[in-house]
């Protein structure tokens, strides 16, 4: 009984620190086309199949076109944000092309926790 309690308890300690992993911060700033991050700032199209570590990623395959919304910066410049259709996450910028640069000026800001929200099924996480 105390083994089947002892697993039970590694899986809630695994469940949770994934848990943690899914909502950390990625980056303190980005760079949007507006101030709240409205405005699409870029098309562009996928280069390569990219799936995502967890929720809050987008996933998509080569070929795929993507409207960028905002760029983290600092940090983690390395990450893009953009929608696929109904889809919406962070992805590599190393994984698209640009096509269409749609807003020149960037304007950097402040993230936001909501930022970083992991829409899994029905239940939002946040750090």
């Amino acid at each position: 009984m105390s083994r089947i309690l002892d697993q039970r308890i590694l899986l809630l300690v695994i469940s949770f620190l994934t848990s943690l992993q899914s909502t950390k911060v990625l980056s303190e700033w980005k760079k949007c086309g507006d101030q709240e991050c409205e405005t699409a700032m870029s098309r562009v199209q996928a280069t390569t199949d990219y799936l995502g570590p967890d929720c809050r990623f987008l996933n998509f395959k080569t070929g795929e076109e993507i409207i960028v919304y905002s760029k983290l910066s600092r940090k983690n410049e390395n990450l893009w944000t953009g929608s696929k259709g109904k889809d919406f996450g962070y992805f590599p910028k190393d994984t698209v092309k640009v096509e269409e640069v749609l807003i020149v000026e960037e304007v950097e800001v402040l993230t936001k926790e909501t930022d970083f929200l992991c829409l899994d099924g029905d239940e939002y996480v946040f750090e």
